[in-house]
């Protein structure tokens, strides 16, 4: 008579932080703030090639405000990677919208 194997619970895995962050989360900076996803989804995709990892807070919360853009987005990097990231939007056009 054959036998199941008695069922074991796999633990999640336990949250390392974001990475490619630096060491850690460590400290992170605000880069850019707008309402405009075409915009924030581009920046990223700058930073992504440019090695910096991004990271979009409010997104959530600006989905449950509504349509009305009362709530914009923040983009933010590590701390270590914000003069690098700053000179990526520079040379990309989009000075202007650095915090």
């Amino acid at each position: 008579m054959l036998r199941a194997a008695p069922h074991r619970r796999r633990r999640a895995p336990a949250f390392r932080g974001f990475r490619g962050l630096g060491s850690g989360m460590g400290h992170m900076r605000e880069l850019l703030r707008t309402n405009d996803v075409v915009k924030l989804s581009w920046v990223k995709a700058l930073l992504a090639d440019a090695g910096i990892a991004a990271l979009l807070l409010d997104q959530h919360t600006s989905i449950l405000e509504g349509s009305a853009g009362a709530i914009p987005r923040r983009l933010m990097v590590a701390d270590d990677d914000y003069h690098r990231a700053c000179r990526v939007l520079t040379e990309a056009g989009e000075s202007h919208e650095i915090r």
